[in-house]
């Protein structure tokens, strides 16, 4: 465990880990109400980045837990595996690189399904109730 935290709180994965604690900052305000989903559906369209399809908010956290995930998996696969300390600190921003294209590209094989959970235009609407007391 004490690995882990290690790998999550050193050069370069800390990026990951102070990304991944504002994701989960506004998914909480999501959840009690104070902020909505599709928050940042004006700012940015990812459908260049192939993420494309769901709202900004879930590409991107998807982007930064599956970045994080990543980061902090090879950040310890590193340690375990190099000996030397001044060669673990010069492979580990290409490999925290490396995590990141490797997230990205999870991120567009997984937006894909979830498209079908966001569709990008609302169903047909409701003929409205006619009030028959004219």
């Amino acid at each position: 465990m004490l690995t882990v935290m290690e790998a999550a709180t050193g050069l370069p994965v800390i990026l990951f880990t102070a990304a991944l604690v504002v994701v989960v900052c506004f998914w909480l305000l999501v959840a009690v109400g104070a902020a909505a989903l599709d928050s940042f559906d004006g700012d940015a369209d990812l459908g260049a980045w192939g993420m494309g399809g769901v709202p900004v908010a879930v590409a991107v956290s998807l982007l930064t837990v599956l970045g994080w995930l990543l980061g902090v998996g090879a950040a310890v696969l590193l340690d375990a595996l190099v000996a030397s300390d001044g060669l673990t600190a010069f492979l580990r921003p290409p490999v925290s690189a490396g995590a990141l294209v490797g997230a990205w590209w999870l991120t567009c094989r997984f937006v894909r399904p979830l498209h079908r959970l966001f569709p990008d235009a609302p169903g047909p609407a409701r003929p409205a109730a006619h009030d028959s007391r004219v």
